[in-house]
């Protein structure tokens, strides 16, 4: 079932940028090697529960990652939390890369790595347990994490798809 995501505008946030990972990339062509920089980009206002990732390629690193940036702000979602943590366990799936997240009670804190710690963090989720599984590759997980979010819902909106009274949930 494909998820939709309604436009969020950027401009009412204040987004932090974190770059999570900058490759070098050469494209061989007859007269030698063309080198270029990629950037993943994730962005995101914490106090907003907004987040959203971007790549970037460009012939410098500030240049990589302002494109990032900007691909970034296009790509904004809106993460459904339950106080100070997810409502309950998500699997999120790209490619080879699964990341698994589970509800953490107050004082947990961010139990994640690298590319899914830039996510939680920047998604502004101050408990919530995570676990990485097959692919490694920082894209695949920034994108698995971002899956997972989008999985995320709340109350109003389980009782809306059951189309019973939110009371009796």
């Amino acid at each position: 079932m494909p998820i939709i995501v309604k436009k969020i505008d950027p401009a009412q946030y204040s987004l932090k940028e974190t770059v999570v990972a900058i490759n070098r990339v050469t494209k061989v062509v007859k007269g030698g090697k063309n080198l270029s920089f990629s950037a993943l980009v994730v962005v995101g206002d914490s106090a907003q529960k907004v987040v959203g990732y971007g790549t970037g390629k460009a012939k410098e690193v500030p240049a990589a990652i302002k494109k990032g940036i900007e691909a970034a702000k296009k790509n904004l979602r809106k993460v459904h939390l339950l106080g100070g943590t997810i409502p309950h366990v998500v699997t999120g799936r790209f490619g080879s890369g699964l990341v698994l997240l589970k509800p953490a009670p107050a004082g947990t804190g961010v139990i994640a790595g690298g590319s899914v710690r830039a996510v939680i963090e920047a998604a502004g989720i101050p408990n919530v347990l995570t676990k990485s599984l097959g692919s490694r590759n920082p894209h695949n997980s920034v994108k698995a994490t971002l899956d997972a979010l989008g999985q995320l819902r709340d109350k109003a909106e389980v009782a809306d798809l059951r189309g019973i009274a939110q009371e009796k949930m």
